[in-house]
């Protein structure tokens, strides 16, 4: 993990449009919407409201009344995975979905229009990881970062970096800094410079029932409280608590078993 924060004012806020690539915002598929409401609310202090009706039962997680990330209900008849996806801005979704294709990912939904909040798609890389694409119209992103509660990072967790890492330079234009790390590699994908996620390369130790797949970094103010009260909620702790360059670390898992990981960062 590499720590990016974005410009923040005086009480941790921000939001601007973010330049193409950068992570904008995350979003949790569910099936029992109520519950997961429960489950976050108690865990991150977070509020709801309803989002746009063009996304059905769909609601926006307020943290001091500014948005941090998305929930919705899935229908009854669809088993997928349970997943945190982040969205990665655009400029134009219909162009990036274009490009997204020909370098060999698969766009699962849309472009389609999200009310006048933006245009959105669902896409997958070639390595099968889930990560959605946003081109902003009224709803920009996350409105607030750098506080307990609120999305911090997002890392990609493939079998190898090199492939992978083109097709995202190629579609969204990073910059890549390859990292000292293990035989498959660790690269940082920046945007100006700056770091706005990670690709790291875990080989045979990537889950056989889940695949490639994107993490959620969650700042948290007390890791090892925060692991208590999961458990406490009936979600699972899969990684336990270590302290690293970046804060004190741990990976979980929520009831319905969405993978997430806390961080708490040294101040």
């Amino acid at each position: 993990m590499t720590e990016a924060r974005e410009p923040a004012g005086p009480n941790g806020g921000t939001h601007a449009r973010r330049a193409p690539g950068t992570p904008c915002w995350v979003s949790l598929m569910v099936h029992e919407l109520t519950a997961t409401e429960d489950f976050y609310g108690a865990l991150f202090g977070w509020e709801f409201r309803p989002g746009p009706q063009q996304l059905g039962s769909y609601v926006r997680a307020l943290l001091d009344g500014q948005e941090v990330a998305g929930i919705g209900q899935l229908p009854p008849d669809r088993r997928l995975p349970i997943a945190w996806t982040p969205y990665l801005a655009s400029d134009d979704v219909d162009r990036t979905a274009d490009t997204l294709r020909l370098c060999g990912g698969t766009v699962g939904v849309g472009p389609l229009d999200a009310g006048r909040a933006g245009r959105m798609a669902m896409a997958s890389d070639p390595s099968g990881a889930v990560f959605g694409i946003w081109q902003a119209a009224q709803h920009l992103g996350t409105e607030v970062v750098g506080v307990p509660g609120t999305p911090v990072w997002n890392e990609l967790l493939t079998f190898e970096t090199a492939s992978v890492a083109k097709f995202y330079e190629t579609v969204f234009g990073y910059e890549e800094e390859a990292a000292v790390s293990d035989d498959f590699g660790h690269v940082t994908l920046r945007i100006g410079g700056h770091p706005v996620a990670d690709i790291h390369g875990v080989g045979h130790s990537l889950p056989r029932d889940r695949g490639s797949h994107w993490l959620t970094y969650f700042e948290v103010a007390d890791t090892d409280g925060t692991l208590d009260r999961v458990l406490a909620m009936g979600g699972r702790v899969l990684t336990p608590a270590q302290d690293g360059a970046h804060g004190r670390v741990a990976t979980v898992a929520d009831p319905e078993g969405a993978l997430f990981a806390v961080v708490q960062n040294p101040r």
